[in-house]
């Protein structure tokens, strides 16, 4: 960014880095509305430092920074669209030399103290490398490993049942009751649990309403025993050898997420097997050239969550156990969605 940065307002799209880590700072950032994160990269991927949001601020340790030369220490995105207010280094220099003495140094002492507070936490930074307890070899690095899924579950379903308020789409609680479990009492990265609400919020799961201060710290469970139920998934899958464990690619998650689509539609009744068509499917994939063949179920299928294919009258159709189905469809999108921020942050 340029030594002549201007004040005034940035809006960043998901994913839009705000500033590089090492790059010459010239602004600090008022958050007006979103959030952001704060991370240092590392090899391919990064570690997370921390996340933002509405009526924080972001960028004002370069300033301070005498020592590092005016570089930023870390890299900043957006984790959602994003409005920022950019005040220019000059703009906040002017404002600070009108301060009374006494008060600047408090805010440098200040300064001072949190960039040695934050240097010792880099140091004793968890960068969460997963092992494979069986073999005691290590897998690489993953973000969100089961123990943390289990854990943040957990901790969500017990809080939401001891203090969730009724609310017209399901149970209510506060963003600070949530910070009080995980992050105070569990100690559990505020990284991950973002990632968590985040990958809750898209599956459909919660939902994230203004406070009465207009800031978005509501969070509705919409259904408190689909979180259960994944935590008990998760909490079984860990016992289990790896060729045992639910496997289904995001191929034949989107065949299943069809079929299902298709089945819920169909009078089931008390109905464990249903015939769900297939032709329509399979020739629209084929015009889009998506590669998702009948063979894309094999996985499903050895899952038992679908049977054999019949072709009558060339309508081709797939039996589908309707209750396993049921069941296991959103374990496997949410841990296909677990996956693909992993395999984000590698």
């Amino acid at each position: 960014m340029s030594t002549a940065a201007k004040s005034g307002i940035r809006t960043l799209e998901p994913g839009e880095i705000l500033f590089d880590d090492g790059e010459h700072a010239s602004s600090l950032y008022i958050i007006q509305k979103g959030q952001l994160r704060l991370f240092k990269p590392k090899g391919k991927g990064f570690i997370e430092i921390a996340v933002l949001r509405a009526g924080e601020v972001i960028g004002e340790m370069a300033y301070f920074d005498d020592k590092g030369g005016g570089k930023r220490s870390c890299a900043a995105s957006a984790m959602v669209t994003s409005d920022v207010i950019e005040i220019s280094f000059t703009a906040f220099s002017k404002t600070m030399s009108a301060l009374n003495p006494w008060f600047k140094t408090i805010i440098n002492t200040l300064a001072k103290r949190l960039r040695e507070t934050n240097a010792r936490v880099k140091e004793l930074e968890n960068n969460s490398a997963s092992i494979d307890y069986g073999s005691g070899k290590h897998k690489g690095y993953e973000f969100l490993k089961s123990h943390d899924i289990i854990k943040i579950l957990g901790t969500f379903f017990l809080m939401y049942k001891a203090h969730g308020e009724n609310h017209e789409h399901g149970l209510a609680i506060h963003r600070k009751t949530i910070d009080l479990y995980i992050r105070d009492i569990y100690t559990i990265m505020e990284a991950k649990l973002d990632e968590m609400l985040f990958i809750l919020e898209d599956l459909g799961i919660m939902e994230v309403i203004n406070d009465e201060d207009g800031f978005p710290k509501i969070h509705i469970v919409k259904n408190l025993n689909m979180v259960r139920s994944i935590f008990v998934f998760y909490n079984t899958e860990k016992h289990l050898t790896e060729e045992k464990k639910l496997f289904i690619t995001p191929k034949c998650q989107v065949f299943l997420e069809a079929l299902w689509l298709k089945a819920s539609k169909m009078d089931v009744g008390e109905q464990t097997k249903v015939l769900v068509p297939i032709t329509d499917l399979l020739e629209d994939w084929k015009m889009k050239k998506e590669p998702i063949n009948v063979d894309t179920l094999d996985e499903a299928r050895d899952q038992e969550i679908v049977g054999d294919v019949i072709i009558d009258q060339s309508i081709m159709s797939v039996e589908v156990f309707y209750s396993k189905l049921k069941k296991q469809l959103p374990h496997i999108q949410f841990m296909n969605r677990v996956e693909k921020t992993n395999r984000a942050k590698q």
